[in-house]
């Protein structure tokens, strides 16, 4: 079943780490190597490249997505499966951006890991119902309308993230707070807010994730 691909599994809980391992070699896949923190997963993949490396989110030291980001920065050509209990729009969002190859949920059943190993080793992306429905549901549409800006208005955004006022924004960018309020305004419109001129804040500290896409 595993067609000659090697695993790796970093998990900072031993007993699941143990499970899944166990689970992974009655499918009769290859583990070369594990890990209980980032920073020995991160070692360990480096020095094993595997095909596949399944990785939890929280752990010691790093976590699991900083440790797909500092592979990616040495070239690593491992495929990236996230294996955690997060499907918050926060967790998904950053696996997105980081081109992760899979993102699975804990509580499915192993079969489904199974297809997910063995649909990225095939340089296939594979993911948790959960994933694209967060995905398709929240985050597309939310990217979509910030799509709709205008680099000026972008910039007005980042600034309002920042903790910024019109005045201030206005000082930055050698414009009136006059002419700030106004992008502020088809900011708002834009993005579907309410009229509340507190909105594009409530917005900004809501959705961190989406201010690198801006």
């Amino acid at each position: 079943m595993s067609n000659g691909v090697t695993i790796f599994v970093a998990d900072d809980h031993p007993l699941l780490l143990k499970g899944l391992v166990d689970e992974l070699k009655d499918y009769n896949y290859n583990v070369i190597g594990t890990a209980e923190n980032g920073t020995s997963a991160l070692e360990k993949i480096v020095a094993l490249n595997p095909t596949v490396a399944l990785l939890d989110v929280e752990m010691p030291m790093l976590t699991g997505f900083e440790v797909v980001k500092k592979c990616k920065e040495k070239n690593i050509d491992t495929y990236f499966i996230i294996l955690t209990s997060h499907k918050e729009r926060g967790f998904i969002h950053k696996a997105k951006m980081l081109n992760i190859s899979g993102y699975m949920i804990k509580d499915e059943p192993f079969v489904e890991l199974h297809k997910c190993i063995q649909s990225v080793s095939m340089g296939i992306p594979y993911f948790s119902s959960v994933f694209n429905e967060v995905i398709d549901k929240e985050i597309a549409p939310q990217l979509q309308k910030i799509k709709l800006l205008s680099p000026s208005e972008r910039t007005i955004v980042r600034l309002v993230a920042q903790g910024n006022s019109s005045k201030e924004i206005g000082v930055q960018l050698s414009v009136s707070s006059r002419t700030v309020e106004k992008h502020r305004s088809n900011i708002i419109a834009k993005l579907d807010l309410s009229p509340e001129m507190d909105a594009l804040i409530v917005w900004t500290k809501e959705n961190k994730e989406f201010l690198s896409t801006i």
